[in-house]
């Protein structure tokens, strides 16, 4: 880890009250990060010291050594909060390639490192100050409660799924009882091929625990008219969300925003980035919504403002710009906030976000998308147009 240029009374204030993370056995070659800086781990790292107290984004990938390729393996993350003064324990498990935080539950192994941590400081590498303003921007609205009810349960968010067949089928037996094809007949066709590969799942406890976006937008019972009105204002599964996952801090949500898209950006984890696309698209397309939640919406436009500061420019053209998402959730949202109703300080805020993305990203909110297509909209079973 490199040396980090610090105000000496930041840097002595840090040593005295940060939280320490003590990390042995992290083989070298190891790229490690925390929030929104990573490294190469090299021989003398032994943690990470001068953490400031609150959420952080732990990060890791295994890697081979040089020799044979040194290519990198997929990240795997944790979301922690640490306290003042705290130090976490961790092994690595060179069978898991994984951290084991075991230790930190023993008491009296954390009081022997608590003991010998000037020792140890030599080894520490600092927190890198620099990325902390950046790393508190993005996660401003993230809570630990929040983080901790998104998180998968096995504690790690990894940037590939933990798959197993949804069917044990060991034996070619197994394979007629369920009547499947057979293995042992070469495939005359792709579509043969593919109907021979074993049915994948994620494995239980390993998967990211996002709330569920309502795929009806209507009420039970909803006339083709309300039917229509729902898909164009999509208040009603946005009120239903929010009802469901956080009924006692609606702005809660922001938070999950912000966590799909660390998840993205930091971890490499691509369910990420599609669940806050999703959500995105709830939140900027809930024109009744924006009427009667002023504060949620002001605190939108301020974590969009963070996250599309950090996208890399090029970010856009290789995954945004498909199917012009970004531009066409947006000005949905930029029409919607002019609207009637809508609070006088939301619309002028939205108004400043709209100049600052179009000098930013030369993004044309008022181009016609499309204006004249008709809306297509799929009816309840039973139902027939007015």
């Amino acid at each position: 880890m490199a040396s980090v240029d610090m105000d000496p009374d930041v840097a002595r204030r840090l040593f005295e009250e940060g939280a320490t993370l003590v990390l042995l056995g992290v083989p070298q070659g190891t790229e490690l990060g925390i929030d929104y800086k990573s490294w190469k781990v090299g021989p003398r790292f032994r943690g990470v010291k001068m953490i400031p107290p609150g959420l952080h984004f732990l990060h890791y990938s295994s890697s081979n050594p040089a020799h044979i390729g040194g290519e990198t393996g997929p990240k795997t993350s944790l979301f922690l909060t640490l306290k003042s003064r705290e130090i976490l324990l961790a092994n690595w498990d060179p069978k898991e390639e994984d951290l084991d935080f075991s230790p930190s539950e023993n008491e009296e192994e954390v009081s022997r490192v608590r003991a010998n941590l000037r020792d140890l400081d030599p080894f520490l590498g600092p927190y890198p100050y620099e990325v902390m303003r950046k790393w508190v921007s993005l996660t401003d609205r993230l809570t630990q409660d929040v983080a901790n009810q998104l998180q998968p349960l096995s504690g790690r968010v990894c940037a590939f799924c933990d798959v197993i067949p949804e069917l044990q089928l060991k034996h070619t037996k197994d394979r007629e009882e369920q009547n499947l094809p057979k293995n042992d007949v070469a495939c005359q066709s792709m579509k043969e091929g593919l109907e021979k590969l074993p049915q994948m799942k994620q494995r239980e406890g390993t998967e990211l625990r996002f709330s569920s976006i309502p795929s009806q937008t209507y009420p039970p019972g909803a006339t083709p008219a309300q039917i229509t009105q729902c898909s164009l204002d999509l208040s009603y599964a946005l009120v239903n969300l929010l009802e469901k996952h956080y009924k006692l801090k609606p702005l809660d949500v922001l938070g999950e925003l912000q966590f799909a898209f660390v998840c993205f950006v930091i971890g490499n984890v691509y369910d990420g980035f599609e669940h806050w696309k999703r959500l995105l698209a709830l939140l900027c397309r809930s024109e009744d919504a924006m009427r009667s939640h002023k504060e949620l919406y002001l605190g939108l436009i301020a974590v969009l403002y963070h996250q599309l500061g950090e996208i890399p420019p090029d970010f856009f053209v290789d995954i945004v710009s498909q199917d012009n998402f970004l531009t066409s959730t947006l000005q949905d949202f930029f029409q919607f906030a002019i609207g009637p109703g809508v609070d006088s300080t939301l619309r002028k805020r939205a108004e400043k976000f709209k100049v600052h993305l179009t000098k930013k990203f030369r993004w044309d909110f008022d181009a016609d998308l499309d204006d004249c297509a008709p809306v297509v909209v799929d009816l309840p079973e039973g139902v027939t147009p007015e």
